[in-house]
């Protein structure tokens, strides 16, 4: 990992600063408090932020995580899932992003939810303006599904920008890369699900839309992205086509958009599988396009199983990182942890906790390859579920596990129980498919960490919904310090823009 020795030297301050404090408060304060771990870190803690210098250069590159869904609760139980993994108690734990010294709280409703999906929220974090649901990098004056009246609304995104500047740009996600968030950095259309030319209204057709997989490839911005990793590969191939795992394309235009992205591009290359991304020279490759699955990517928990294997979050990362840092003007990259959403939407703690910690690697793997000096990473979600922790578990709790109470400062035996006799979880939902008409189900014999247990949830649903509440923000290097408060969503690309210089107006 590079080191920068500022930051180095003013951890060093701020802990004699805080030696210094801690001495001081020893003359009117107990030694019973004072000699607490609690205390003596808290005070380090603080001693730190007081010594944080703010970097208010320019930002080169910029990466921005996007965890699809990760509200709170997930943060909150994904750094206890993974100590625990680790064999800690896991609260005590941080995702690798928490440990940024900058946050703040991001709003997430639309011009017209007030919970949000993925396409409006993505819209405003990328281009600085809010939109409607359901419609991707498009104003709010457009028509869902209707294509005539988005056009001439189209918003520019970060990464359109970042390619005016001659940057290289790149996305990545464990969703497929037409899906809305990914979608948003580089498409402009007023439906979402416009992914294939299969997908389109005759209308659309008629008004000379393009479906989101064609942008990608042939209505690239600038000299097009250079690195686009991740799921959808069904959406780039003709329906005549069976791909190398046996799913067939979608596409009925005839286009194969993986030997057009070769064909677009110098120095191009396509992969579908570990080996072939395992094998990529990046020192000759200058526009890579990896489909690793016909739709989305494996759940980081099963993706050891995929038949053909697949690159995790933090590898694709890696390699996205080496292929854009090549570029001396800098770069833009947006990696998505697309499956917490789809995790929670079934009700599946176990895989939404596991993909969020597979996040957390990205952000580590990218801490290790960059220069905060010159490089912007934000981490933010957005939009949230109705995911919550509850009870009153002791500490060291299995986090997926049948609440236990305290006992005289160990677990107890038995797991505490509800007002209908019977025990419950520590997570649950307050909608979605573990919902049952009726009594709840007795949890007494049943393994409730087993990655494929769905939580109880309140509310019958087939999918569990989106939640409104804030999702936060975390960032470190130039302009990090840009993120106080509490935000509009939109202004995450207001920090992009002025802290990249990308050109976007100011005021």
């Amino acid at each position: 990992m590079k080191k920068i020795p500022q930051v180095m030297s003013a951890l060093g301050a701020a802990v004699a600063t805080a030696l210094v404090a801690m001495a001081a408060d020893a003359a009117v304060l107990p030694t019973t408090q004072t000699d607490s771990s609690w205390y003596q870190d808290g005070a380090a803690a603080v001693a730190a932020k007081v010594a944080q210098a703010r970097n208010t250069g320019t930002a080169k590159n910029i990466i921005f995580f996007v965890g699809d869904g990760m509200g709170v609760s997930t943060l909150t139980a994904a750094r206890i899932y993974q100590g625990q993994q680790a064999g800690n108690s896991g609260e005590e734990n941080r995702l690798s992003f928490e440990t940024f010294p900058y946050s703040a709280l991001s709003k997430t409703y639309s011009v017209n939810q007030q919970t949000p999906d993925s396409a409006p929220t993505m819209t405003a974090m990328i281009t600085g303006v809010k939109t409607e649901d359901g419609m991707l990098s498009v104003s709010a004056d457009s028509i869902r599904g209707n294509c005539l009246s988005s056009q001439g609304n189209e918003l520019k995104t970060a990464l359109e920008l970042a390619e005016d500047r001659g940057k290289s740009t790149g996305i990545v996600s464990t969703a497929r890369i037409t899906h809305a968030t990914p979608a948003a950095t580089y498409a402009h259309t007023p439906e979402r699900d416009w992914e294939a030319d299969s997908n389109l209204t005759a209308e659309a057709v008629a008004n000379g839309c393009h479906d989101i997989a064609y942008q990608l490839v042939m209505d690239a911005p600038g000299d097009g992205l250079e690195v686009a990793l991740g799921g959808g590969r069904s959406y780039f191939l003709p329906n005549t086509v069976t791909d190398g795992e046996g799913a067939k394309g979608r596409r009925k235009d005839g286009n194969d958009l993986t030997a057009k992205w070769s064909e677009q591009f110098t120095n191009a290359a396509y992969v579908w599988n570990q080996a072939q991304f395992d094998a990529i020279d990046v020192t000759k490759t200058d526009h890579l396009l990896g489909l690793f699955e016909a739709s989305h990517m494996q759940y980081e928990a099963d993706r050891a199983d995929d038949t053909a294997g697949e690159p995790s979050l933090a590898e694709m990362t890696s390699k996205a990182i080496d292929m854009l840092a090549k570029n001396d003007k800098g770069y833009f990259l947006m990696v998505e942890g697309g499956r917490i959403d789809h995790a929670h939407h079934a009700g599946n703690a176990a895989r939404a906790l596991a993909d969020t910690v597979a996040l957390s690697d990205a952000v580590k793997a990218a801490l290790g390859k960059v220069d905060l000096e010159d490089t912007l990473i934000i981490v933010s979600a957005d939009h949230s579920h109705t995911f919550t922790i509850a009870g009153y578990p002791a500490r060291g709790n299995p986090i997926l596990g049948l609440v236990h109470e305290p006992n005289d400062e160990a677990i107890a035996v038995n797991a505490a129980t509800a007002d209908d006799g019977l025990p419950y979880t520590t997570l649950g939902y307050a909608n979605g498919p573990g919902a049952k008409q009726g009594a709840r189900s007795d949890l007494s014999g049943i393994d409730t960490t087993d990655v494929d247990f769905l939580q109880q949830a309140q509310v019958p649903m087939g999918s569990e919904t989106h939640a409104a509440e804030d999702v936060a923000i975390y960032a470190t290097g130039p302009g990090a310090y840009l993120f106080q408060g509490n935000v509009e969503q939109n202004v995450i690309f207001h920090v992009m823009n002025q802290a990249g210089a990308l050109g976007g107006s100011k005021y």
